[in-house]
């Protein structure tokens, strides 16, 4: 089927309020660890059909997004499908072990707590299990080989739970619904509704034909960046037709080659999951952690890296509108980057990322992913976004 005709930016969102309050959030949400804050702002893989295009009714852009926003899905399962290629450099799963390493660091210790388990969606193919029966029962599992790692939320308890180290981990929820649904984000719905706090008049947004997706059929809505100077290719979202739940997302560098990531349901099932799938009782004779109180007071979304850089991230600025957003703050830390012997196994691999920069702003480096760069000066300020190195050094001689 033919792609579906065009609609202006300008009509792409569904309300002007709900758009203004999308792209402030959306300032806020700028990628800025290298490792760590990716995982949890980028999308996925290609190839959306697998059955042939099916025919649909004609919708606008708008009437999709409207779709999108209206869906109240509140009874969900199925297989979901995670893949993700940040072009990180391969130093024999040293990348992971310093992406699981930090988040531990915010975490109380266990191999069962979620801010430790969940960053290993941050390389690689993985394949969960989803499941959720309204805003106070969900359950998230990733499937390992021989192990599999599990989240459940059920009422104010939520557990996770480690086979293969027979550790559960325990929290209380304060409040209920989407609060304590786990992070980084996992499902299609969780990207979509990431990468749609960012449609705004830098971007341009069509329907793109139709596709099946676990044997559903769906629209595909296509997100691209009008600006210059960003690392976004394109972003791509099925939506189910019936429903409006988004399926797939993936998004594709504007480098070309494989998506940075994708996530999408191989099976799925809008019927009611059976309650004893939220059931969850600790098996006998494993190591039960409870979360410490104080932890519950952290700032969600800033990076456990080092005490400064997590500070530094609650007082960021950010420069420039759109998809070429810098968020910027300064670590307080001089003299650039550890690097050799001094900075240890991770100063070797932030080296192995880092290319030299200079300009108006002094000398700094600069750390690449596929999507997300970072430039780090000698005098401990950090720019970064999804936008390329010129981008960066040009943000950092204007705001010098």
């Amino acid at each position: 089927m033919a792609p579906y005709e065009s609609d202006d930016a300008t009509g792409a969102a569904p309300d002007e309020d709900l758009r203004s309050g999308r792209r402030k959030a959306a300032r806020y949400a700028v990628p800025v660890a290298v490792v760590g804050v990716a995982a949890a702002t980028i999308g996925l893989v290609p190839a959306l059909a697998n059955s042939g295009d099916p025919d649909l009714p004609r919708i606008t852009a708008q009437q999709l997004i409207e779709k999108i926003a209206k869906s109240d899905v509140q009874q969900v399962s199925g297989t979901v499908k995670v893949s993700t290629d940040l072009g990180l450099p391969n130093l024999g799963g040293l990348e992971s072990s310093l992406a699981s390493g930090a988040a531990q660091g915010g975490g109380d210790g266990s191999s069962a707590d979620p801010k430790s388990k969940l960053t290993e969606l941050v390389t690689g193919t993985h394949t969960l299990r989803v499941a959720a029966d309204g805003p106070d029962r969900q359950k998230l599992s990733l499937l390992e080989s021989g192990a599999e790692y599990s989240i459940i939320h059920s009422g104010k308890n939520v557990w996770g739970y480690d086979s293969k180290s027979n550790e559960v981990y325990h929290s209380t929820a304060h409040e209920s619904g989407k609060e304590h649904r786990a992070e980084p984000p996992a499902t299609p719905k969780d990207f979509a509704d990431e990468a749609l706090k960012s449609v705004d008049d830098t971007t341009s947004v069509t329907v793109d034909g139709t596709a099946q997706v676990a044997g559903r059929d769906a629209y595909k809505l296509l997100i691209k960046p009008r600006q210059s100077g960003t690392t976004v290719g394109a972003i791509s979202i099925a939506v189910d037709a019936k429903t409006g739940q988004p399926l797939k997302f993936t998004l594709t560098p504007k480098s070309g080659g494989a998506a940075v990531l994708d996530a999408g349901f191989t099976q799925v099932s809008f019927a009611k999951p059976a309650a004893s799938t939220f059931d969850f009782t600790p098996p006998k004779g494993a190591k039960v952690t409870e979360e410490k109180q104080e932890s519950t007071k952290a700032p969600k979304h800033a990076p456990a890296s080092g005490e400064d850089f997590g500070k530094g991230l609650d007082g960021a600025t950010v420069l420039g509108k759109g998809w070429t957003s810098i968020a910027t703050f300064d670590t307080g830390a001089k003299g650039g980057m550890p690097s050799g012997s001094e900075g240890g196994a991770f100063g070797g691999f932030l080296g192995s990322l880092g290319d030299k920069a200079s300009g108006k702003f002094g000398k700094g480096t600069v750390f690449s992913t596929r999507l997300v760069n970072a430039l780090i000066t000698d005098d401990g300020k950090v720019y970064a976004g999804a936008v390329t190195k010129d981008t960066l050094v040009k943000a950092a001689n204007e705001g010098k």
